[in-house]
């Protein structure tokens, strides 16, 4: 009686998930037949997320489960060959629910839906496929049918030599990335790709690039927020070997001010000493390190006020104090003057060449780089190659940047390495491949 049951409820589970497969599947341009076809309904269903090698993968899989589970029935229990084909076709439904979930979780991406929808299609899929084919709220909103653009983004870097560290330097900040890569719907993604560079302490540096090339990604590598697959030095001790106590040479200023508006100057900077400084810091050094920072920022005198009183500017250098209260070695902000005016903004990467011409090093990510670009040291460009991956098209001086890719600005240069798409030039593999030429001609020149 019991199997009876379970039968009837397999037979209509069925019938319904074809229903609302089929319903699923003309909602989105497609005929509605292959629903019938549990494989081909998979590599349907691929196609429409993004994910056509997943859908081939569960049709191929499927077809190697149904295959294996006719044959069993064929030969003598006991022997060899049901014991092997027993366990190709165990492995090759394990697979398929595999397979089966990654490209239903595509399909909650396409419909706008609960990714959970798709934990639910293991146990009982004609649950989610009747809510997705049958109810008028989900309609499909984001096709990636044929993989277009960022559907394959950084699944295959451009085949493009990578540029050299040569400066054999221990002092500063070494990095040595090899990659940084994601797994996102069931294939790796490179985001980043061979960056090896070396940046001197007492350095104003310029991190350029456009939309996608990697900046943040780069900045979360070297900080350690998102580790990458890399060595990472600041003055010869690895971060992430020794993250624990290396973050607190960090400092690290986000593009949105977090700040408490209803405090006081010099309260915010208490509370940040308390939290940034050692506990046995006393609390005479402590005020003495606030003094100093307020001091350095251009602050004295203005510290009682309250923060919601500030202008942006002088909010962005309490930002900045906050985390220059524990004096550490490596000082990284991401668009400092983002909704600054262009003498408010000047002031304030001033006040940065003087940080960082105490012996730090400072990197600063700003998309109006040419109204301050005669403070900075280096320059470091990212370009995102043909395979849209993050790469390093050059690292120097500003200078030697303008030399480097003939143009007359840094907003000029950023263009010249821009897809097209975005109204650039395309030429960043171009430029990645002639820096990384360029760096190998110093070695060798270097090695005679």
């Amino acid at each position: 009686m019991f199997n009876n049951v379970i039968t009837i409820y397999r037979m209509i589970g069925r019938l319904l998930t074809i229903a609302g497969c089929w319903k699923i599947l003309k909602k989105c341009g497609k005929k509605g037949w292959a629903a019938i076809l549990p494989g081909i309904c998979n590599y349907r269903f691929g196609v429409i997320c993004g994910q056509r090698r997943d859908g081939i993968y569960a049709l191929l899989f499927g077809l190697v489960a149904d295959i294996s589970q006719v044959a069993v029935s064929y030969v003598p229990e006991r022997s060899g060959w049901f014991f092997s084909l027993t366990i190709l076709f165990f492995v090759a439904g394990i697979a398929v629910i595999f397979l089966e979930y990654q490209i239903i979780a595509g399909m909650t991406r396409v419909f706008d839906a609960d990714k959970r929808l798709a934990l639910v299609w293991i146990p009982a899929s004609f649950i989610p496929a009747l809510m997705l084919g049958f109810m008028d709220k989900y309609q499909p909103a984001h096709l990636g049918e044929e993989d277009p653009g960022e559907q394959l983004a950084g699944t295959t870097p451009a085949a493009l030599s990578a540029a050299r560290d040569i400066s054999g330097n221990i002092d500063g900040l070494s990095i040595h990335l090899k990659d940084r890569r994601v797994r996102n719907q069931g294939r790796y993604r490179f985001l980043l790709k061979d960056i090896y560079l070396t940046i001197p302490n007492g350095s104003l540096v310029l991190l350029l690039g456009g939309s996608g090339a990697g900046k943040t990604t780069l900045v979360n590598a070297v900080i350690g927020y998102e580790k990458a697959n890399a060595v990472i030095r600041l003055n010869g001790t690895d971060i992430y070997k020794n993250y624990a106590r290396m973050k607190y040479r960090i400092g690290f200023v986000p593009q949105q001010d977090i700040l408490r508006m209803n405090d006081t100057v010099v309260s915010t900077l208490n509370d940040a000493a308390r939290l940034r400084l050692p506990k046995d810091v006393k609390a005479s050094e402590r005020k003495k390190r606030v003094d100093s920072v307020i001091e350095t920022l251009g602050m004295s005198g203005r510290q009682d006020g309250l923060v919601a009183k500030k202008s942006g500017g002088q909010k962005k250098r309490i930002s900045i104090g906050m985390e220059l209260i524990s004096d550490p070695d490596l000082f990284i902000l991401d668009e400092p003057d983002s909704g600054l005016d262009g003498v408010i903004a000047r002031e304030l990467f001033e006040k940065l060449r003087m940080i960082a011409d105490t012996g730090k090093i400072v990197i600063a990510i700003t998309h109006t780089p040419d109204r301050v670009a005669d403070l900075f040291d280096k320059v470091i460009v990212l370009a995102r190659d043909s395979g849209k991956v993050g790469r390093l098209a050059f690292y120097g001086s500003p200078e030697e940047a303008k030399q480097f890719f003939e143009k007359d600005s840094m907003e000029h240069i950023v263009m010249a390495v821009n897809n097209k798409e975005a109204g650039g030039e395309g030429r960043a593999d171009e430029f990645i491949q002639k820096f990384a030429e360029q760096t190998a001609g110093k070695e060798a020149d270097g090695n005679e």
